[in-house]
């Protein structure tokens, strides 16, 4: 017996972008999605957390959040915390039926710097908690070394390439690189879309 797929909503790089959550949450409810994932970069510099999850909560889907350069760990767990339905999985994970999500956040530049070796650890640390699951998501801000995102002149996380080949996780989801969304490549056994701003709804 094949289980009930699970349909998801995910997107990065929403700076403060209120009126693009408000549509986002519409499409969200209008889709029937049942999880949401942000990859990152929620805030502009964390100069507003408003409204960033609350049109999400106020249709009742279960949001997953990890921070991005332009926030801190403490203002992802913040939010999280201000809603019964989010949750930070940045060195954490989440589970709903046959699938474990894990995720880490930041990135190599900027004030909310993470080095290399701290996304590796969080990774493993996310991952432990769901290896068992049959389908397994990782979720990530920054892209991995040698994707197609690098196009952009910035270069992706070596730590994130190792994960990819160490976890083999079904789907990678980041952000990060706003002209590169939308782009979707395979490394190793593990699909990788980098939605950006670009929100992209997959079932799994």
């Amino acid at each position: 017996m094949t289980s009930k797929k699970t349909k998801i909503l995910a997107v990065g790089d929403i700076h403060g972008d209120v009126d693009l959550v408000k549509r986002l949450a519409k499409k969200a409810k209008e889709e029937h999605v049942d999880l949401v994932i942000l990859a990152g970069d929620l805030t502009l510099a964390e100069l507003s957390t408003k409204n960033l999850i609350g049109p999400f909560a106020k249709e009742k889907k279960q949001v997953l959040i990890i921070p991005g350069n332009h926030e801190s760990v403490a203002t992802t767990d913040f939010l999280a915390e201000m809603y019964d339905n989010a949750k930070s999985i940045h060195g954490y994970s989440f589970s709903k039926d046959n699938i474990g999500i894990f995720g880490a956040g930041g990135a190599d530049i900027g004030p909310n710097m993470v080095s290399e070796s701290d996304i590796f650890n969080l990774l493993k640390k996310g991952h432990e908690r769901i290896k068992s699951q049959e389908k397994q998501i990782m979720v990530t801000h920054m892209h991995p070394k040698g994707s197609r995102a690098e196009f952009s002149g910035f270069e992706g996380s070596q730590a994130i390439r190792k994960a990819i080949y160490e976890f083999h996780p079904d789907i990678l989801i980041n952000a990060h690189i706003h002209e590169a969304s939308g782009i979707e490549e395979k490394i190793g056994k593990t699909k990788v879309i980098n939605v950006s701003r670009k929100a992209k709804i997959f079932e799994i």
